[in-house]
This record gives structure tokens, sequence and C-alpha cells, in this order.
């Protein structure tokens, strides 16, 4: 597993760069939404690595900070995300505004990356929300966001979701990720209920 690697920008593209390291060019897939690589063209550079291994390709994500190597790391473990859907979201979010979406629900932040749609959001931020809070950098009041006790049609719709299997935390969070404050508790339950397959 190569973790880093320290060298020289030689060349930038859409979406990658080729580090120069003891006369050997890395090509790295970087987040697209990082245009200082372009700047840092000829200077010496460190990039946190993921190696990605597939049946018929192996590759290097890279990243200029192990915070974003971290975010990486975790989306790929979200089923239905792989390496370029996690590239995807980090093209669109910088790890702390990633981290900020979970924890508050935002499933509009989150699909706003291309190829993410909503209920692949709405999987992340059920999946990872407990999980975000052991990143290095996560404030207690961004945690508090959207903890507010969960009441009326909402508090309903957990009570179906648990007598479905539903453990009561996961029941929660589905229930509150969801953005409109109108619905009736069974629509509540069948938006939520999809986020279980």
């Amino acid at each position: 597993m190569i973790h880093y690697i320290k060298g020289t920008i030689t060349e930038t593209g859409s979406g990658y760069v080729v580090i120069e390291n003891s006369g050997i060019g890395f090509m790295v897939s970087v987040p697209l939404g990082d245009a200082a690589y372009k700047a840092m063209e000829n200077e010496p550079v460190t990039l946190y690595t993921s190696m990605q291994v597939k049946e018929d390709d192996i590759y290097l994500c890279g990243f200029s900070d192990r915070g974003a190597l971290e975010v990486f790391e975790l989306l790929i473990t979200v089923s239905g995300v792989g390496a370029k859907g996690a590239m995807s979201i980090l093209s669109a979010l910088d790890p702390a505004g990633f981290k900020k979406a979970v924890v508050s629900g935002d499933v509009k932040a989150i699909s706003s990356a291309n190829g993410i749609g909503k209920k692949t959001a709405e999987r992340i931020i059920l999946d990872l929300r407990d999980k975000v809070s052991k990143l290095t950098g996560l404030k207690a009041a961004e945690m508090s966001l959207k903890q507010a006790p969960i009441l009326g049609e909402r508090a309903k719709a957990v009570s179906m979701l648990i007598a479905t299997g539903a453990n009561k935390a996961d029941a929660e969070r589905a229930v509150a990720s969801i953005e409109d404050d109108s619905l009736k508790a069974s629509q509540y339950f069948m938006q939520a209920a999809k986020m279980f397959k």
C-alpha cells in the first residue's frame, strides 16, 4: 500500500496529476475542484494516496491533506459509492463541508456532486453520521446541528420503522434526514424505509 508520495508535479490534467519521484512519474487521480494543483506544477508536494485495485485496473487516488483521504476512505465503505463517486463528492465539497453536510443531514449538498443521486446521498448520511464525529476537526457545535427532538408525524414514522426491525438510532437518523417538514407519518416512513434497502 502506498500511503503518500513526495515528489514534483510535472503534469496536470482534468482529474489527475503526474508526480515524479526518483525518476518515476506516478499518475494520480485527484478531485476536480482542486485547481491548486495547476499552480503547484514543478513544485515539491506530498500527496496522500489510496490505491484502488479492480479486476482490470490499478490506480492511485491522491489528496493534498490527510483529512480528504480520511473522508475518501469513509465514503468508499458506503454501499453504492465507489472510488469514482467518492472523488466526485470531494470535487463538490471540501472535507469540512462534507462533514457538515453529513452531520446536518444536508442531502441537497451531497447530491450536488456529479453522479450522486438523492438516494445515495441519504445512504451516505445514514451510514456515516456517527463515523464522521471521529474525524479530526469536527466541532461539538456541528454535532448539535439537526439534533432536535423528533416529534409529531416524524415520531410516528420512527415508531413504524422500529416495528419493521430498524433500530431506534438508525430510524431517527433516517427520518431526520428528510428535508420536507409537511409530510404525514406514512410518507416519512416510506421515504425513510428506502434508505434501509
